[in-house]
């Protein structure tokens, strides 16, 4: 009796175990990741790049902004709980095309590239990438860009847009901020990033301007895993409401104010 009991014992551990290896995108033996296993369980995961003002950013430990309120409204209308996750911008997609994560929200463009590599929802915001500058800087259009040297977030659309602009010296950044810093010590000329980071960041840092003409204007949304439809159909259903009802426009009031 005591060498089943023991026996038995040994089959819970190694099971327990087994469980505890099982990485966040690793398929388990019911062929699921922990990402779909939450979300069975009534737990969604979000990633996101919480450097993106006011977007999503933290306030103290939490993360906060747009993005965060407008996913907390979606899992609250699926009627789950939501975990969101922060992580470099460049690894927000590959994480979900592993599992890691259901969906991505960041302050995200819909572009043709990244629509190979996953399924956006409804668009919920519109933006546009704008250019800072120091004041009295002799760029005062996107084309007076030519030859300059040009800060970016890495794996931002004004990231990938920068390397169209001719004969540029494009400097990546981790962070909108570092490339902002940059900016103001003159290790740079300009610095092309959304319109609302932007606003923040010529706020918080004297002697940084705006340029009036955007760059690119672009719309966001959500991303999911290709072919994973029913979740796609689930958050587009609740954007819908929150736009209808008004709830969305009053989250991005909250943290978008009237200039």
């Amino acid at each position: 009796m005591k060498k089943n009991v023991i026996a038995m014992m040994g089959v819970v551990c190694m099971a327990a175990l087994l469980t505890a290896c099982a990485g966040s995108g690793t398929k388990t033996e019911t062929g699921t990741t922990a990402a779909e296993q939450k979300e069975a369980a009534g737990k969604l995961v979000m990633v996101t790049n919480a450097e993106f003002p006011p977007y999503e950013y933290y306030d103290k430990n939490d993360i906060v902004g747009i993005d965060a309120d407008i996913a907390r409204a979606i899992a609250d209308k699926m009627g789950v709980e939501l975990e969101i996750q922060d992580m470099a911008f460049d690894s927000l997609i590959p994480a979900v095309q592993s599992g890691k994560a259901d969906f991505t929200a960041a302050g995200m463009t819909v572009n043709e590239d990244r629509k190979k590599n996953v399924d956006f929802t409804d668009t919920y915001a519109e933006a546009a990438q704008v250019i800072i500058v120091k004041e009295g800087s002799e760029i005062k259009t996107p084309d007076d860009l030519t030859g300059k040297k040009i800060g970016v977030q890495t794996g931002t659309t004004g990231d990938i847009y920068a390397d169209d602009i001719e004969n540029a010296d494009v400097q990546r950044f981790n962070k909108g901020m570092e490339a902002v810093m940059a900016l103001t010590q003159s290790k740079i000329d300009a610095v092309i990033i959304d319109r609302e980071p932007a606003k923040v960041f010529v706020k918080e840092n004297a002697g940084l301007v705006i340029l009036d003409e955007a760059f690119t204007e672009e719309e966001y949304a959500i991303a999911v895993k290709k072919d994973n439809k029913e979740l796609l159909d689930k958050i587009n259903s609740a954007i819908k409401e929150l736009k209808e009802s008004g709830e969305l426009k009053k989250i991005v009031d909250k943290y978008i104010t009237a200039e």
